[in-house]
């Protein structure tokens, strides 16, 4: 009985020795277990001149992590791609967030799996690119908890993840000027009568949606943004910015409905008059 049982306990450890081998996603990173999250590289191939790649992070319920803006609070992430081999440049693509709102304020947040496209150029298209990424991001619920991976994966021609990467590419917002004609448009933006900190943006979205408008400027601004009224006109607020700052000043418009996103770019002058 005895001899039985160790020759079971060994086939046994065989199988799982040999498991995660078999288990490991053809054009993929391991998976690197963070707490309450893990992330890894994903191939999608060729496309043209570049590589399709993605991070994909995914969540245990309950738990977010951050946009590139995260709002009033939270951890965004960031990415180091300088270990990488024969690459030229790494292009990240941000699928839009959603507005998430509780006591700690205001954040713009990601949750259950976030596939993060990227879009490699390789320096020689005829030698190998293995793409290196450390990467730092937040994962919280009640409290945020930095989290840290190391990955690498050699990008092959042909990629097993192409589906799940051009799939977050369509979720992500496409440039669009100023009332443009789209059932979804930022078609106008004014300086609020009674606050010279403000300016009123009014929308257009398909009926029956409601939008949530993303606004962004330089380093060291913060601006807030409302609701929007009954009219569709959200309310974007400055509520931080560098004392000795100059116009005119970029902000960057992300406008959500549903599963459609455009972004458009405007510009302020020196008295946070919209141009």
């Amino acid at each position: 009985m005895a001899i039985m049982f160790r020759t079971v306990t060994a086939a046994l450890f065989l199988i799982l020795c040999f498991f995660p081998a078999a288990a490991q996603s053809p054009s993929a990173s391991p998976w690197v277990q963070g707490l309450h999250s893990r992330v890894r590289l994903i191939a999608g191939g060729l496309d043209g001149a570049q590589h399709l790649a993605g991070i994909e992070i995914t969540l245990d319920p309950g738990f977010k992590t951050y946009w590139r803006t995260p709002g009033d609070s939270g951890l965004p992430p960031n990415f180091d791609w300088s270990g990488s081999e024969n690459v030229a440049t790494v292009e990240l693509r941000w699928p839009a967030p959603k507005r998430q709102e509780d006591a700690g304020g205001v954040a713009y947040v990601y949750g259950g799996n976030l596939v993060l496209p990227v879009l490699v150029t390789p320096r020689e298209r005829d030698k190998p690119v293995n793409l290196r990424l450390a990467i730092d991001y937040g994962v919280c619920k009640d409290i945020c908890i930095p989290a840290r991976a190391e990955l690498s994966e050699a990008l092959p021609a042909d990629g097993a993840h192409r589906d799940a990467i051009e799939g977050a590419l369509a979720h992500v917002p496409r440039p669009q000027p100023l009332d443009a004609r789209a059932a979804l448009a930022i078609v106008g933006i004014e300086q609020a009568a009674q606050d010279k900190s403000a300016f009123r943006v009014t929308v257009r979205a398909p009926d029956g949606a409601k939008p949530t408008l993303f606004a962004e400027g330089p380093e060291n601004w913060y601006l807030s943004t409302s609701f929007p009224d009954a009219g569709n006109t959200f309310t974007v607020t400055v509520e931080d910015r560098p004392k000795d700052a100059t116009g005119p000043i970029p902000v960057r418009l992300t406008l959500v409905a549903g599963p459609h996103a455009i972004e458009t770019e405007v510009r302020l002058d020196a008295g946070q008059q919209p141009r």
